[in-house]
């Protein structure tokens, strides 16, 4: 009969304590032994709280020591030779040197998962001799076997999606990659099927991009090898994000079990389902609860669905899953007490979504009347919510109606604004400025939580933010940097920030998820209409440029990156609500302006990876994102700057888009990919204002001056030195201050010496 499974679950635990103990390690304070065994102990106790939930496919092997891509990486043993690896099981300290560098090697490249806001070690190939270095799959499957009796379904990154995201290749070089790694899959596979595993999930969300026919048949070509090798492996094939395009070509594959999403990309997998059928002999998994929204799902509708793919596939051979991978939602809703009980009542985070496939598993087996009651209390959360006022606000919805009456372009071009603010600011060749934050040290921190915890008063608090600020005016001053930045210290995230000070925004006590390794973030739940209440940055911005002579950047963040970093309401089109926050954002640029500050940079980190991963769905999503930013920084003057700032993607793929947001100067991550991005403006011309980032922030190490000044020439090779900026790639909130101040030293020290060499260009 019908089952439940599951495809990984939050790896940070309850109250992070997997964040806790990677810092511990990191800073000495853990040692090796000590680590591994409360690794173990948060792991374990993640498969016991699915087995009590009563899923029957428990997956093993989802869990990582920073990153399950690098995870593969190193199983294979892909490591660069910067890191001296000398071959065999690759140690801790060099595993994490990939992950955040060292003294001698810069990290690996990061990016987002797909269009998540998770973000993955991109292995590198290039210079790496494959070879299996251990089989992790089968370790976690020993592991929860022994420890707990629980025959797990174990989980690894399938080839061809390990093979499309990584690096070092070029792309007609991808047969020769498969040749090499296949053989190292095969015997992963082959140790499986000798210790009796049943299933193996092979997560191919690769599968669910825009592929070439060429594409399917190396994936075809793995397939048949695996089968051939270990033919009582059961293989089930792992699908998420969005439909599958080549649907009949992934169900003719020689695996056992096949994994669709009918969340993101449902009309076109049931379409595909319906039309083309599926084949007798194999299983499938029935992705019908969001595993990356926080929602309750309208249960009668799943039952509905559930019901029309049984008219194809009989429920015997159905597993009901969610759409993806638990990791992007929080653990659980249990210490919520703090939350409105309306809208408590309509989340589920990930244990509450095994509660829902569960209960979806009994009302097929047992019939909708065994579970009515549960199916009522369900019903009534939703319904609650819906009727809420603060989802019903009609001025909000007015505004966004009437989105024509509000401009969304600048009133000037380019050209014409770049001269009015030249004049304005007399900014020098190659003016130098940091991206936003500066260090949230334990002090900071500290002040923050006496705070929020009533210990300090707001004028305690406002004193201390004060003397930050003034003491990194300062010390930007005596750096020599030429815009200055107030350094939000009085923000925990840059999103939930903001949020905390609009309305139609709430915040969870607990809602944590993985951002990137040990970074966690508490992403802000956007349930009602968006709406501006009172200035939200501009006392501090007012009061730092009043201390300096030079400009102090107002900061924000934009309206897609809000957006995006959110958990979004899921009763409306996310266009709609992205334009509600650019309205509400508009507001606070004006309040800034009018206070007279005259550079404000509205960041869109997340732009990039909001876009949906079929390309010709592309053109929509920028049309309304490029449209949500110039909403929100249209009105003001020429002469007021607008900055933005994008981070860790591939932006060949938006150079029209970013060239479209008419920002005056953009500031772009390039130093972790190795100057890589450098590439796509060889061949794309870009007329504004532009800063390349000339070191990695997430990485201890400090830069030297020489490393960035050979950043700054391979960028200037093909971008006018009267438009380029000198900054970091990002801020620098997670950084110690000596860190910090070391690197910025060397920053303005290599930008001396190119002012030097490119003046008489300009």
């Amino acid at each position: 009969m019908i089952k439940s499974g599951n495809l990984g679950y939050p790896r940070i635990g309850k109250n992070r304590e997997w964040k806790k103990a990677l810092e511990a390690f990191w800073s000495g304070k853990l040692d090796e032994k000590s680590f591994l065994e409360q690794l173990a102990e948060i792991r374990l106790d993640g498969l016991k709280r699915q087995r009590e939930k009563g899923i029957d496919r428990i997956p093993v092997g989802d869990f990582t020591l920073y990153d399950h891509m690098l995870d593969t990486a190193v199983m294979f043993g892909l490591v660069p030779k910067r890191f001296d690896y000398k071959g065999g099981a690759v140690p801790l300290s060099v595993y994490y040197a990939m992950a955040r560098g060292d003294r001698e090697a810069t990290a690996c490249e990061m990016t987002k998962w797909f269009n998540t806001n998770y973000h993955y070690i991109v292995p590198e190939l290039a210079d790496a001799a494959p070879a299996l270095t251990e089989n992790r799959p089968l370790s976690a499957y020993r592991e929860a076997k022994a420890k707990l009796g629980i025959a797990g379904k174990p989980v690894m990154v399938g080839l061809y999606t390990f093979l499309k995201l990584s690096k070092g290749y070029e792309p007609e070089q991808i047969g020769a990659w498969i040749d090499r790694l296949l053989p190292l899959y095969v015997q992963v596979f082959k140790e499986l099927e000798a210790e009796g595993v049943e299933w193996v999930q092979v997560d191919e969300p690769i599968l669910a991009t825009s592929l070439t026919e060429e594409d399917m048949k190396r994936v075809s070509a793995v397939y048949e090898a695996l089968a051939q090798a270990a033919p009582r492996l059961k293989v089930m094939l792992q699908t998420y994000f969005e439909a599958v395009d080549h649907y009949e070509a992934v169900i003719s594959l020689p695996v056992r079990g096949i994994g669709l999403d009918f969340v993101h990309g449902s009309e076109q997998n049931l379409r595909s389902l319906t039309t083309f059928g599926f084949p007798e002999d194999k299983v499938l998994g029935a992705g019908v609860i969001d595993g990356r929204n926080i929602w309750r799902a309208d249960l009668d509708a799943k039952l509905e669905l559930l019901a029309q793919l049984s008219a194809v596939v009989p429920y015997e051979r159905m597993i009901v899953q969610p759409s993806c991978s638990l990791l992007h939602v929080p653990v659980t809703t249990e210490p919520e007490n703090k939350l409105d009980p309306v809208l408590k009542a309509a989340l589920a985070f990930a244990d509450e979504k095994l509660d829902e496939l569960a209960l979806l598993v009994k009302a097929v087996k047992e019939g909708k009347a065994a579970v009515a009651e549960e199916l009522t209390a369900s019903r009534e959360a939703r319904e609650a919510l819906q009727q809420s006022p603060l989802r019903n606000r009609p001025s909000v919805q007015e505004a966004v109606a009437r989105l024509d009456a509000h401009p969304s372009r600048r009133a000037s071009s380019f050209e014409t604004r770049r001269k009015v603010q030249q004049q304005r600011w007399q900014l020098p060749l190659l003016p130098t400025t940091t991206i936003g934050s500066f260090p949230q040290t334990p002090e900071v921190r500290q002040a923050r939580l006496k705070w929020r915890k009533g210990e300090w008063s707001n004028e305690q608090y406002e004193t201390f933010i004060r003397e930050q600020i003034k003491t990194w005016i300062e010390l930007q001053e005596e750096l020599g940097l030429d815009v200055f930045v107030h350094g939000e210290f009085e923000r925990t995230d840059m999103v939930e920030f903001f949020g905390e000070k609009l309305d139609g925004f709430a915040f969870t006590s607990n809602g944590w998820v993985q951002s990137y390794g040990s970074r966690c973030v508490k992403p802000p739940v956007i349930y009602g209409d968006v709406a501006f209440v009172k200035p939200m940055t501009v006392a501090e911005t007012v009061y730092a440029q009043s201390l300096a002579n030079k400009p102090v950047k107002g900061m924000l963040t934009g309206p897609i990156t809000i957006l995006n970093w959110s958990f979004v309401r899921d009763d409306m089109p996310r266009e709609q609500v992205a334009y509600q926050i650019a309205l509400a954002l508009r507001s606070e640029v004006e309040a800034l302006e009018a206070a007279g500050i005259g550079m404000i940079q509205v960041d869109e980190p997340a732009l990039r990876e909001g876009l949906p991963l079929k390309r010709d769905k592309w053109a929509d999503y920028l049309d309304w994102a490029v449209r949500a930013f110039r909403l929100s920084t249209s009105t003001v003057k020429d002469e007021t700057q607008i900055h933005t700032h994008m981070c860790y993607s591939e932006f060949h793929d938006i150079i029209d888009a970013i060239r479209a947001l008419d920002a005056d100067v953009i500031s772009i991550e390039t130093s972790r990919s190795h100057g890589e991005l450098i590439e796509s403006f060889e061949n794309n011309t870009y007329d504004k204002g532009i800063g390349l980032g000339v070191y990695d922030i997430h990485s201890p190490r400090v830069p030297s001056v020489e490393e960035m000044v050979a950043m700054i020439d391979r960028a200037l090779r093909v971008l006018d030195p009267a438009l380029f900026w000198i900054n970091p790639d990002c801020g620098l909130k997670t950084r110690k201050q000596e860190e910090t101040v070391a690197s910025l030293r060397n920053m303005v020290e290599a930008t001396k010496i190119a002012r030097e060499k490119y003046a008489v260009k300009c």
